[in-house]
């Protein structure tokens, strides 16, 4: 049988031709009939494997049936293998030996307590070089040893420090284990401290100040809680000394954290906060000028962060900032009040200098969110109260170095009192979260600015700013004592106080990649640009025909 092609036009003498061939109309359909059977079984081969797919993890026993109906319903799992949640004593899903064994947390142990546990255990030794060379192969290995980019952090957490691991996100240790105590201990507990020991400040100024003098504060409030702070201080720090000796992979991993880095500014701030807060039975009036030595800590790590915020690069500022990032200037005008105080007049001011620079920075940032910066969840809100210590501190401390609160001092004290005030209006924002130990934020920042409106009353004495320094003492102690409370409930009878910390046991890099969405029937932008591109294909087609008839007309006429 004999196939003609349609006409076409050609330049060739402006004519017509026709391709002739000869076809073979059978062959060609026995072809196609067998491509539709073959696709027919492929498509019922992949049908029979999708509806009886079955997913059993390695530990928690999840199981999933038909993954169509689950990701329909919106319901996504983990995903389960060798490379997460079994720990690393597993191979190839089973455990060594055979039996149920519980997770292996020497992944985050410090290296040289591990080589000298291997060294006297030499089985376990050969066992665990097997599962590192494992987990090396299978790129495990660098998602441990190598530092987290900050923006990992932000793609895999959310919560208000950045703590909870997101649901398609994977993690390197048992999820549904409890993990040891010092794992579970985070940095951030020593927001605790901050909150006492700036109460401790706050009573003693209560007691001693002008403005507030007709309230006969005793001076043993001062001393109980300079003593409570001074307790946490101890306690803190001696736990996280014990998690630096026998857990100092996961103190880094704590350090890369965008949060959290800012709360290893918080000890050396609580020591300064204990100097200016010490009773006066305890202490003269003057005080020695061996308390600033804890300001060298904290000046040596504004160093190296303060030099990530200028040269750029993954950790710049625009990417970084948080409002716990106040933490890291703060301590410049608790400085400033410190030196001030034992008559460094100078350093003061130049303390003073690099905290006002820098605050600046961080705010202007903070508050126009660049394209280029890591989008902050909801949940960081309760933090936004660390928007008020900065301002509140740098009133105190200018006053404290020239010895009058004049117009610059004002000033930081009323941006510190409009940022008070944004905040108290928008308190749905501090609603609906679960307690943690995150929620000391909200005392430190308030205690300072009751202080600088203490030192507004005294300089200026006037009924409304004595209420206004009364209202917020109330309200800064109230919470204190709410928090202190909810805190050992939750600490020694609920025992809920530190849940494993998954922010520390997240991977370098998502496992797997992300499903692309699939595009359905009603995707209007998917049928519509084909339609107008074949109707803008005949449009052409029929422009040309147009043109070429046109030729033939002149042809004909000449």
């Amino acid at each position: 049988m004999d196939i003609v092609k349609p006409i076409r036009p050609t330049s060739l003498n402006n004519g017509f031709y026709v391709d002739i061939h000869e076809g073979f109309p059978e062959e060609e359909q026995e072809q196609e009939e067998e491509r539709i059977t073959t696709t027919e079984k492929s498509k019922e081969a992949k049908r029979l494997s999708r509806s009886f797919n079955r997913q059993v993890s390695l530990e928690t026993g999840f199981t999933a049936l038909k993954e169509e109906s689950r990701i329909k319903d919106g319901k996504s799992a983990l995903s389960r293998n060798e490379k997460s949640f079994g720990g690393f004593g597993s191979v190839n899903g089973r455990f060594n030996g055979g039996e149920g064994r519980k997770g292996d947390f020497s992944l985050f142990r410090t290296k040289s307590s591990l080589s000298k546990q291997n060294s006297l255990l030499p089985l376990r030794k050969e066992r665990e070089r097997e599962v590192s060379n494992r987990a090396d192969e299978e790129g495990v290995g660098e998602s441990v040893n190598k530092s987290v980019p900050a923006g990992r952090y932000f793609a895999a957490l959310r919560g208000p420090e950045l703590d909870q691991v997101k649901d398609h996100e994977d993690i390197l240790l048992p999820k549904d284990e409890k993990w040891p105590f010092l794992l579970r201990f985070p940095i951030g507990c020593f927001g605790i401290c901050l909150g006492l020991s700036s109460q401790a400040i706050l009573w003693r100024a209560l007691s001693t100040s002008p403005a507030t003098h007709f309230l006969h504060v005793t001076p043993f409030i001062n001393l109980a809680l300079w003593l409570l702070a001074l307790l946490a201080l101890l306690s803190i720090s001696f736990t996280y000394i014990l998690k630096c000796i026998f857990y100092f992979e996961a103190v880094k991993r704590e350090y890369f954290h965008p949060v959290r880095v800012n709360f290893f500014f918080a000890p050396w701030v609580v020591c300064m906060f204990l100097a200016l807060g010490i009773p006066p039975m305890l202490a003269p009036r003057t005080l020695n000028p061996i308390w600033c030595i804890f300001m060298l800590p904290y000046f040596f790590l504004e160093l190296k962060i303060y030099g990530q915020w200028l040269s750029g690069g993954k950790r710049r500022l625009c990417k970084v900032a948080n409002p716990s990032s106040h933490l890291s200037v703060v301590g410049n005008f608790v400085g400033a009040i410190l030196a001030a105080k034992v008559g460094w007049v100078e350093a003061a001011k130049f303390l003073w200098a690099v905290g006002f620079a820098h605050y600046l920075v961080v705010f202007v940032t903070l508050y126009q969110r660049l394209p280029t910066s890591e989008v902050l969840p909801k949940e960081l809100h309760p933090v936004y109260s660390m928007f008020i210590a900065a301002p509140s501190a740098a009133s105190i401390a200018w006053e404290t170095i020239y010895g009058e609160f004049d117009g610059l001092s004002r000033t930081c004290y009323f941006i510190a009192l409009f940022l008070y005030l944004s905040l108290v209006v928008r308190i749905n924002f501090f609603w609906g979260f679960r307690f943690s130990v995150a929620w000391w934020s909200y005392t430190f920042p308030m205690t300072t600015a009751s202080l600088a409106t203490i030192k507004y009353a005294e300089h200026v004495p006037t009924v409304l700013s004595k209420s206004l320094a009364l209202a917020l003492s109330f309200m800064s102690s109230t919470m204190v004592a709410v928090l202190f409370v909810s805190t050992l409930l939750h600490a020694f009878v609920w025992k809920t106080l530190f849940p494993n910390d998954l922010a520390i046991a997240i991977t370098k890099k998502r496992n797997g990649k992300e499903k692309k969405p699939i595009k359905k029937s009603y995707d209007f932008k998917r049928w519509t640009k084909p339609s107008f591109s074949f109707v803008s294909t005949i449009t052409k087609y029929n422009s040309g025909n147009k043109d070429f008839d046109i030729d033939i007309e002149k042809d004909v006429r000449s």
